[in-house]
């Protein structure tokens, strides 16, 4: 089923960084134990400095990793993770913060191959990089993992920087898209949108206006509300017709 299909009713879970309230955010264990308790999982992207695409959200290591810890990375201050090569991140452990457990770096390979091995949807942000990297770089890397897996259908692409957005659907119209705002509307919003060709609109909960939804949803657009942790607050969010929710307690 393509992914736009899945939109075609409201009530949609989300696992915000895969199921992160249970296990370390953005990695692998984290996308297994949300299985059977979202409707789709949505993970971060950004590039290693030698452009292999990690599973990410921060744009520095120090909250999600020990590197810290590791001499040779002492003088690496701020620790941003575009600094990095993927097998410099690679000898970092993503998962003692959390639990005391060791985890790998997640990628965007690996992650890819779990959602088409299980026969899962994916929400992909692409982490705004176009200090680090060119727009084209971006955009091509990511979009070159999923089209090589012939993953176009399971997957829903959103990003804060809409400049990624529309790259993706010239190249690759079949891919959903979805631009992700807070605090604050785009001026002209449905015209916006439009111009973007995406096909979903994500936003923060204290964004939501019913009327605003209303008109989104007139004219075709589906709508997304994150962070939504009470499930009072899910229950208003459905039925004003929203698609679905990002949720950090599955």
């Amino acid at each position: 089923m393509n992914f736009l299909k899945l939109f075609n009713r409201i009530g949609l879970i989300a696992a915000h960084r895969g199921a992160n309230s249970i296990a370390p955010e953005n990695t692998l264990t984290a996308l297994k134990k949300s299985i059977g308790y979202c409707d789709f999982i949505e993970i971060d992207v950004q590039l290693s400095k030698d452009f292999v695409p990690i599973i990410m959200h921060d744009d520095t290591l120090q909250r999600t990793s020990n590197v810290q810890e590791i001499e040779a990375f002492k003088s690496r201050k701020p620790y941003l993770v575009h600094d990095f090569t993927f097998e410099e991140l690679s000898t970092l452990d993503y998962g003692s913060w959390f639990n005391k457990k060791h985890e790998p770096l997640l990628t965007l390979n690996d992650a890819l191959e779990f959602i088409k091995d299980k026969h899962l949807y994916m929400n992909v942000e692409i982490k705004d990089m176009h200090n680090s990297f060119s727009d084209e770089t971006v955009v091509s890397t990511v979009l070159k993992k999923i089209v090589d897996k012939d993953l176009q259908n399971q997957v829903l692409i959103s990003s804060f920087r809409h400049e990624y957005l529309l790259m993706i659907k010239e190249k690759a119209p079949n891919i959903a898209t979805a631009a992700l705002v807070e605090d604050e509307h785009p001026n002209e919003l449905i015209e916006y949108l439009k111009r973007l060709h995406v096909d979903a609109y994500n936003l923060n909960d204290e964004l939501v206006d019913e009327k605003i939804l209303a008109k989104l949803k007139k004219v075709g657009f589906f709508v997304n509300v994150y962070t939504v942790n009470d499930a009072v607050r899910a229950k208003e969010l459905f039925d004003m017709g929203v698609n679905g929710i990002f949720t950090d307690f599955l």
